[in-house]
């Protein structure tokens, strides 16, 4: 992802987001209609069309990718799975689940959920494209509908491919779960076909590249580098839920950290905290101990320098938020989840208005290593 997502609205109880590497291959691919495919497939046509053509598909289409995310989570919510939302981003879409299916059933089923809507899609699209040549409709119409057809039959096809963590590769996992009864190891082997799968596209895209297909090569590179990290990325993330199974945020954070008064200036606080401690994220209290909020070294950047010796922190600081704050019986898969989605690495553990501790991500990272080390040598 290229920075925090963009929300855009909700529907059906799910927030949809467009992360901002969205708005490149939204260029990308309206350019692409616009100048190569629409053209080729009607030609004579002015270029105000083809762009009206390019604009209207690529539209539909990302509308069409939605549609498929949220067929994932409507069926996720019937198995009463939690679902935060849906992001757009460069390579598609994602629905954003935080925790695993509890059954090989319900994984199958949700996994199928995608590419059968993306089916439904082609389908529909063709359709009415043999209805608009049947009745005499708009051509540039037509040969919108009869692509986005297409487009989403590809769609249902690449997602089919047994590789985790495309939807094919979920299925896959299901199999084996329901087969063997463990689901590491049906992880374990999903992921692994999954980065092989990454790395042929990018050999096929390099030598796309080497032959002169300078950019469908470069695409399938990087969606070949981004199958094989999420494929890697899932099997880590699987084995951090088990490793964090069942622990709460009282069992990770310190419960004596490091606070700043909100009477001082920024001028101290980099001086005396942050250059001190280097943390990046301080608690400000006020002079009773009562938490106001938390001030980071990205406010401080943020601040003109001239402005350092007289701003003070209490004025600065950021108030206190479900993006920030946790309570300490709050599950540690959970908190990592938040820090993920906000990209911070510290949170304040709270009760009301009080600060009862700090949970860093580090020290979450440091227990999973340990119980992963510990595990292997169990094994061994």
């Amino acid at each position: 992802m290229f920075g925090k997502p963009i929300e855009l609205f909700e529907i059906f109880g799910f927030r949809v987001r467009i992360d901002p590497s969205w708005f490149i291959v939204a260029l990308l691919v309206t350019w692409n209609f616009a100048t190569i495919v629409f053209p080729a497939q009607l030609a004579g046509r002015t270029h105000a069309t083809y762009w009206m053509m390019g604009i209207a598909g690529s539209l539909i289409y990302f509308l069409s990718v939605l549609l498929h995310e949220l067929s994932h989570s409507l069926v996720a919510r019937t198995y009463g799975l939690e679902m935060r939302g849906i992001t757009l981003f460069i390579f598609g879409g994602v629905a954003e689940m935080p925790r695993e299916p509890t059954t090989p059933k319900s994984e199958f089923v949700i996994a199928a959920a995608g590419p059968l809507a993306s089916m439904v899609l082609a389908l529909v699209f063709g359709g009415l494209g043999l209805a608009g040549q049947a009745f005499g409709g708009p051509a540039p119409a037509i040969a919108v509908l009869f692509y986005l057809g297409i487009l989403n039959g590809a769609l249902a096809a690449f997602n089919l491919i047994p590789a985790f963590p495309l939807d094919g590769g979920r299925l896959l996992r299901s199999v084996l779960w329901g087969w063997k009864k463990d689901l590491r190891r049906a992880t374990r082997v999903s992921s692994a076909i999954g980065s092989g799968f990454g790395l042929l596209l990018i050999a096929v895209g390099g030598v796309e590249i080497f032959t002169g297909n300078f950019t469908s090569g470069l695409w399938m590179c990087l969606i070949g580098l981004f199958v094989r990290n999420a494929a890697a990325s899932s099997y880590q993330q699987l084995l951090l839920r088990r490793a964090l199974e069942g622990e709460t945020v009282a069992r990770f954070m310190h419960p004596d950290p490091v606070t700043v008064p909100r009477g001082i200036s920024v001028e101290e606080l980099v001086k005396d905290y942050i250059y001190r401690h280097h943390y990046k994220m301080f608690p400000v209290v006020d002079d009773s101990g009562r938490l106001l909020g938390c001030v980071t070294t990205r406010q401080v950047r943020e601040l003109p320098r001239d402005e350092w010796d007289r701003q003070t922190v209490g004025a600065l600081a950021a108030q206190c938020n479900p993006e920030n704050t946790v309570g300490a019986g709050t599950d540690a898969m959970e908190a990592l989840s938040r820090m993920n989605r906000t990209g911070t690495s510290r949170l304040m553990v709270v009760d009301g208005d009080r600060l009862i501790g700090i949970l860093t991500l580090k020290d979450l990272l440091r227990f999973f290593a340990l119980k992963m080390e510990l595990e292997e040598s169990a094994r061994g």
